[in-house]
């Protein structure tokens, strides 16, 4: 199993197991709205351009809250479940779309619970995602407000933000820098130092795809 589908599977349970009320890291969205998404993403390809593109997103939202009334909660997670669907089914394009999708919504939903701990992840997906990070540092990163200096533990520097001006430095796994450059900042286990109002106003930025 890849670790896109690992994530997949771990995530499918997770659902299952909190129900459609659970809160998740996603700004207003439930397991149920998350679960929506993601058959929104694999199976709505007319939908899915909303998830990214600002002008189609009353349409995604529009079809994400079809497919909830359509299909329930229990059907829409065994449809995460069971993927991967559609375009991803292609070979290799499952682990390099899914795997932080899944991985990042895995952590969304783990961590908005009131008990949770980080994982420790194996040292190949720990690879990925710094490899990912590394290329896409300056792309995560394009809307921060000052400039930022990733450390990964165990080796490795990636910067993003302004080139110039007040800069922060973050240190952590490549794991946890990663869903901090997603947009997780308060929930990401990483040391962060530099001046207070620098990294205030970067944990307030909408950092990210």
């Amino acid at each position: 199993m890849n670790h896109a589908r690992a994530e997949r599977a771990a995530l499918s349970d997770l659902f299952a197991q909190l129900g459609p009320d659970a809160p998740t890291l996603c700004e207003g969205w439930t397991t149920f709205d998350l679960a929506a998404h993601l058959v929104v993403r694999e199976r709505r390809p007319d939908a899915a351009g909303g998830i990214v593109l600002k002008p189609l997103a009353g349409h995604t939202a529009r079809v994400q809250e079809s497919m909830k009334t359509r299909k329930g909660y229990a059907d829409l997670v065994e449809l995460v479940r069971s993927g991967p669907s559609g375009i991803y089914r292609l070979p290799g394009l499952d682990q390099a779309a899914n795997t932080t999708e899944f991985f990042v919504h895995h952590e969304d939903v783990r961590r908005a619970q009131r008990i949770w701990e980080p994982r420790e992840l194996p040292a190949d997906l720990e690879e990925r995602f710094w490899k990912q990070i590394h290329r896409g540092a300056r792309l995560f990163l394009r809307r921060s407000p000052v400039r930022v200096v990733l450390h990964r533990i165990g080796g490795g520097v990636a910067i993003g933000g302004p080139k110039e001006g007040p800069q922060v430095e973050l240190t952590g796994t490549a794991g946890e820098l990663l869903l901090f450059c997603f947009g997780r900042q308060s929930h990401a286990k990483v040391d962060v130092r530099g001046d207070d109002e620098a990294v205030a106003r970067l944990m307030d930025a909408p950092l990210g795809v």
